[in-house]
């Protein structure tokens, strides 16, 4: 299973990746929210994909799930949440502005290609 969700993880982050280097404002956000999910698996497969356990700490039971990265993954997606809410106000202020969401001229340079 680790094996798959790392694939799965590489897929997201090579999408992410893709998306963040092109110029539409738009497709940067979305890049940004595919890397960040990239970010959630990534953790809860490096605290270990256990089935069946619930996550007890301080009893005695056989088999448990370690909480803590869930946890982190729980703060991580929160914060994502604000980021990208953020970044979509922005982008939305940015059009409403200057009428367009290439990054080329929001920069100023005027390259007509």
């Amino acid at each position: 299973m680790e094996i798959l969700m790392s694939i799965l993880i590489g897929i997201l982050f090579t999408a992410a990746t893709y998306l963040m280097l092109s110029k539409s404002l738009l497709r940067i956000i979305v890049g940004t929210g595919l890397l960040s999910h990239g970010a959630h698996l990534l953790l809860l497969t490096m605290g270990g994909l256990k089935t069946g356990a619930a996550p007890l700490l301080g009893e005695n039971a056989e088999f448990y799930t370690d909480p803590l990265p869930q946890a982190l993954i729980l703060t991580a997606i929160v914060i994502s949440f604000g980021v990208t809410s953020f970044f979509l106000v922005l982008a939305y202020r940015s059009y409403k502005e200057l009428g367009t969401d290439n990054m080329d001229n929001l920069r100023g340079t005027d390259r007509h290609e």
